[in-house]
């Protein structure tokens, strides 16, 4: 790098570590994107330090024409204006040329859903499992618990595997979930989703009992965390799903979750209703679901539309 720009590169990597705690791994994708960006600047006659608004632009177009993903761009630009805020509080520079740089705009994707038949062929066969006598049937019992418990309330499945155990001490049918920003949220289970619990709470219970089980979460595992890991939930879930006939990589966790939603709005729900249950702080995140309801509100027309039942039916 040309003038002081490595060394004020160095002090920026070092106040990210003692001041903002940042991992080794964040440290290090940050040397590298800065790293780049200096190269194509030093192509340019120009340096980290001398870059302005068009040069740091320039950039990122460059990333763009090399393939590089909007999500990838994204990344490069949050490490070139955490720099360079860096550099503008140190008064190292005058200004902050990354200030006016828009966000590359992802493609916005459609969620992968399961049909309800699929949720039910999987929910089936998680309780024909359940129901069988023997050994590894807390297991079997937990993981019909969890199914039950993410369909019926559409939890983030980080949610979902920390439940404390004091859960268990709610009564009725709503449970209160802690989730993003330390949010509370009330959402409804159905009749399933208590039997399920109630039935591994059971098995719970008699597992404590018998020295097997000491531990303040519902779904305790032996993990650093003491909770079942989401890396072990997706596993075992991915196998129940081979064993119900469902293709192993169309499931996961956070399909579940979108089934939740893409369901309830196929059946009527107000957005704005799903976005609590999901605990969307904005109502922008929950509408990556609205092609179910243009999907819906297609099918209304056409059911129900005198017109549209006119050109099904011409005289």
């Amino acid at each position: 790098m040309s003038d002081r720009s490595h060394a004020h590169l160095e002090a920026f990597l070092e106040m990210m570590s003692a001041e903002r705690g940042s991992a080794e791994n964040t440290l290090s994708s940050y040397e590298r994107d800065l790293d780049d960006l200096s190269s194509f600047l030093s192509e340019k006659k120009t340096s980290l330090l001398k870059a302005d608004s068009n040069d740091l632009g320039a950039y990122i177009a460059h990333l763009a024409k090399q393939g590089f993903a909007a999500s990838s761009q994204a990344r490069r630009l949050s490490a070139i204006r955490q720099f360079y805020k860096f550099l503008f509080a140190e008064n190292i520079r005058g200004d902050d040329p990354s200030s006016i740089l828009d966000a590359p705009k992802k493609p916005q994707s459609i969620p992968k859903v399961l049909s309800e038949a699929d949720v039910s062929r999987l929910l089936e066969r998680a309780q024909a499992e359940a129901s069988e006598e023997g050994p590894g049937r807390l297991l079997r019992l937990r993981m019909l618990a969890l199914l039950e418990l993410l369909y019926a309330t559409g939890m983030r499945v980080s949610e979902l595997v920390s439940l404390p155990a004091k859960v268990l001490d709610q009564e009725g049918r709503f449970l209160i979930i802690r989730g993003k920003g330390n949010k509370e949220r009330l959402v409804p289970l159905s009749r399933s989703a208590m039997k399920a619990l109630a039935d591994y709470a059971d098995a719970r219970r008699a597992a404590i009992a018998a020295g097997d089980i000491d531990s303040p979460w519902l779904f305790s595992a032996k993990s650093e965390q003491g909770f079942l890991p989401r890396q072990i939930f997706a596993r075992d879930l991915k196998s129940l799903a081979g064993r119900a006939g469902i293709r192993a990589a169309s499931i996961s966790p956070h399909v579940l979750r979108h089934a939740f939603a893409s369901h309830l709005l196929q059946n009527g729900a107000d957005l704005r209703v799903v976005q609590e249950l999901l605990g969307h702080s904005d109502i922008s995140t929950t509408q990556i679901y609205t092609h179910v309801l243009e999907e819906r509100l297609r099918e209304v027309v056409e059911t129900h539309h005198p017109l549209a039942k006119g050109a099904k039916n011409p005289d």
